[in-house]
């Protein structure tokens, strides 16, 4: 689960520069917040206070939380049991281009992280578990990107190449 942002590494890339940075997502859950096996309609546990965003991946449309500042990217989907009715996952998004790194940590729910590049092709993903031991497996995207999808683990297969879109970047 991507719950915490610590950051880019480094200075920012002057404009029109090529230079990624690096941005590393870690997360680990709120204490008592109990597991997937637990969530019912009811309870989705911690719900992020984030807006949302449709997000086209080839011709299949999804309604996504949005994180695309660091207080957002840093709120996550820490503590979030399932996801609510409307919500079909969430939405990682940079200004630029960024070798982002993913870590789980406690978490909930296992996920799958979706990595497209500054041209909105998907260039790779990760299926991550839920990790309660440290250190916890890091989750590298294969190079600069500018959005990574995270969604619940097996429920959507996307092929190399396919396109995103959204209502924030058109």
């Amino acid at each position: 689960m991507l719950t915490a942002c610590n950051g880019a590494g480094g200075d920012p890339p002057s404009p029109g520069s090529t230079a990624a940075t690096t941005t590393t997502v870690t997360g680990s859950t709120v204490p008592g917040t109990g597991d997937a096996t637990s969530t019912t309609a009811e309870d989705p546990g911690i719900v992020p206070d984030l807006p949302t965003t449709t997000v086209s991946v080839g011709d299949a449309s999804f309604r996504e939380w949005l994180a695309d500042d660091s207080a957002e990217r840093g709120q996550g989907r820490r503590g979030v049991k399932g996801m609510p009715p409307g919500i079909d996952g969430m939405l990682f998004a940079w200004d630029s281009a960024t070798n982002a790194v993913f870590v789980m940590e406690e978490t909930l729910i296992p996920l799958d992280v979706w990595f497209f590049d500054g041209d909105g092709v998907l260039v790779g993903s990760h299926t991550m578990s839920p990790c309660s031991v440290e250190p916890c497996p890091r989750y590298a995207a294969p190079g600069p990107v500018t959005h990574a999808l995270e969604t619940p683990a097996g429920e959507r297969e996307f092929r190399a190449g396919v396109r995103i879109s959204t209502s924030a970047s058109g």
